[in-house]
């Protein structure tokens, strides 16, 4: 969202309403919500799960094949029929399997690729969307660095949530009742006893601890998101930054929030080694407990050699991945907190949304009304005061009055950056209409498509000259946006440089001039070509002869065309067809130039004024 209507301070929300934050979801309900992305590809869920299933078994049939290798081994010297037959093809079969496991492990993940990208395409595109569908309340609220680090997590834990539960903890699962089971069915119960309390104990302990660090694991994330929020705001108001030499004061600010970033890291890390140490006591307490059985079965005769590998293979191959259940199950719990924390953003609600089955705006009468409109940011600071007013279409109003009277939010109201609503109390109340149609009964898609601004503050998108004149109609051929710039008057300037309409203008247009970006806003909006205008402070930026050029352009573009002009200076003002003079929310003056001149109110004041004040001329455009 451009922060284009943010110039006036004095018009923006003070200390707007507190949003209610929503209960956190349980992690089931995390789940819930992601499944429907997946489900989608429902077909390759299960072909994955299959080939899962596959390896699994693939695996456990190893030590099988290794117990019988290392049996047959046991021959008589001399019998080479034994040595050239049972070895060999126990051999090949155990590669077989051995390769089989990998086989089917990369099959499942190539199946289920399409899955996971497309899950994390279609959540981050749903996401980007609704995040555009939000308010200017919620943008001018939002801290950028923090909101997109939890969108590139948000979309990050899709990968890593079904890598890590797809592909370890519910093949290990799978694994494990399988050994269970042979344990329990080839040798005595208490192998699998032994197995079974380990594993329980095992999983208990790295669930409790992991349970408790992850209050540490999350006061680091946030301080580090903190941190690189800072860091961006910081970087974002570099010239401000320059301006008052205060970088050691944002380095000094930057290093408080890394110092607490650095003391969460080593309580997270410290937290973790306790974990690691206690799971490894675990594993080596049943190892040697189930090696010394098996050890005790092989010397008492009821157990071969075999079965003492294949016991310690099935052992090393339980245990290898269980050393990073810990690791797993915290990188689990932080995936959903960032999954959570992404679809929070998804479903926060829209403060203007379209009504049910709201129409496209009608355009054959563009007549714009204000009828008895009030509105505050904040309930306590009445902006607008029953206002009403109206432009005829294809007539141009204008709105002057000092600054914080109001004027900008006019513009702000007409697009449905905000609503009102009939019925609420005075602060919050009325109805605009464009050709007697209601614009909260209407799609905000249509209302936008037929307005044009051109704001006083001018943000440019990180692209190219060409790219952000463009952007008020894409798909314009270059002979059209060359038609835009020479009416805005830019066209010989861009011609001029060496890469043409091809050179970037930097972040946020930074690389121009303010005069550079007011002329690019200009043709920008000529190209849109839309049937209602809005010139807030269109010319402020530029000195006075080429206001005098734009002036005319601008009032040629606006013949014909419904138009709101918000202006600073009278002088710019001074052909509109009605003048309004507003102060304090309130309309106290109405009339043309001369009318109001000859009434020597609070218009003639302001004309006198500024007719008296020194014309200092403008810097000239690089």
């Amino acid at each position: 969202m451009s922060r284009a209507y943010a110039s006036s301070t004095a018009d923006l929300p003070v200390a707007p309403p507190p949003v209610a934050r929503a209960a956190p979801r349980s992690d089931a309900a995390t789940l819930r919500r992601l499944f429907p992305y997946l489900w989608r590809y429902k077909w390759r869920v299960l072909a994955a799960l299959a080939f899962m299933v596959g390896a699994k078994l693939a695996n456990v049939g190893v030590p099988v094949l290794l117990k019988h290798l290392v049996d047959a081994m046991n021959l008589k010297a001399g019998d080479a029929q034994a040595l050239l037959v049972v070895p060999v093809a126990l051999l090949l079969a155990y590669g077989l399997l051995r390769f089989s496991t990998s086989l089917f492990t990369e099959l499942r993940e190539l199946v289920f690729a399409k899955a996971t990208e497309g899950a994390s395409r279609s959540i981050a595109l749903e996401v980007f969307r609704h995040l555009h569908s939000l308010s200017l309340r919620f943008h001018l609220e939002r801290q950028t660095g923090g909101m997109t680090r939890d969108i590139e997590r948000g979309t990050q834990a899709v990968h890593s949530l079904i890598s890590y539960s797809l592909y370890s903890i519910v093949p290990t699962l799978i694994e494990l009742l399988l050994v269970l089971g042979i344990l329990a069915v080839r040798f005595d119960l208490w192998f699998a006893v032994i197995t079974g309390v380990a594993l329980v104990l095992y999983i208990a302990f790295t669930v409790f601890v992991t349970e408790w660090r992850t209050q540490f694991r999350k006061a680091m994330n946030e301080l580090g998101a903190r941190a690189q929020s800072r860091a961006i705001d910081s970087l974002l108001n570099y010239e401000t930054v320059k301006y008052f030499g205060n970088e050691a004061f944002e380095a000094k600010r930057y290093d408080e929030q890394l110092e607490r970033y650095r003391r969460a890291a080593v309580k997270s890390q410290t937290t973790l080694s306790l974990l690691n140490t206690g799971q490894q006591l675990l594993i080596a307490v049943s190892l040697v407990a189930m090696l010394w059985r098996a050890t005790q079965g092989v010397v008492d005769g009821r157990l071969t050699l075999g079965d003492l590998v294949m016991i310690n293979a099935f052992m090393i191959q339980l245990y290898i991945p269980l050393n990073f259940l810990g690791v797993l199950y915290r990188e689990i719990k932080q995936n959903l907190v960032d999954l959570e924390k992404m679809f929070a953003l998804l479903e926060r609600e829209r403060e203007v949304a379209d009504a049910p089955g709201a129409l496209p705006l009608r355009t054959e009468d563009t007549t714009v009304r204000f009828e008895d409109v009030h509105f505050a940011y904040d309930p306590a600071r009445p902006i607008l005061r029953g206002l009403s007013f109206e432009i005829p279409a294809g007539q141009t109003v204008a709105v002057v009055g000092p600054s914080g009277s109001g004027k900008s939010t006019l513009a702000r109201l007409l697009y449905r950056f905000y609503d009102v609503s009939p019925g609420q109390a005075d602060a919050h109340s009325g109805r605009i209409t464009i050709g007697g149609q209601d614009i909260r009964n209407v799609t905000q898609a249509s209302l936008r498509a037929a307005i044009g601004i051109v704001p006083q503050d001018t943000v440019l998108f990180n692209d190219s000259i060409g790219y952000n004149i463009a952007y008020g109609r894409p798909g314009a051929t270059q002979a059209e946006i060359e038609a835009a710039a020479k009416a805005a008057r830019i066209h010989d300037f861009v011609a001029g440089l060496p890469q043409g309409y091809e050179t970037p203008v930097g972040e946020r247009g930074l690389k121009l001039s303010g005069g550079e970006k007011q002329r690019v806003a200009i043709a920008r909006t000529l190209l849109k070509n839309p049937p209602i205008l809005i010139f807030d402070e269109a010319t402020s930026a530029l000195d006075s002869a080429n206001e005098r050029a734009i002036q005319a352009e601008l009032e040629s573009a606006a013949q014909g065309k419904t138009t709101l002009l918000i202006a600073h200076r009278l002088s710019t003002v001074v052909h509109a067809q009605q003048i309004l003079v507003l102060d304090a929310g309130r309309i106290v003056e109405r009339g043309t130039h001369a009318q109001l001149l000859a009434a020597g109110g609070r218009y003639a004041q302001m004309w006198a004024l500024q007719r008296s004040e020194p014309q200092a001329p403008a810097p000239a455009l690089s």
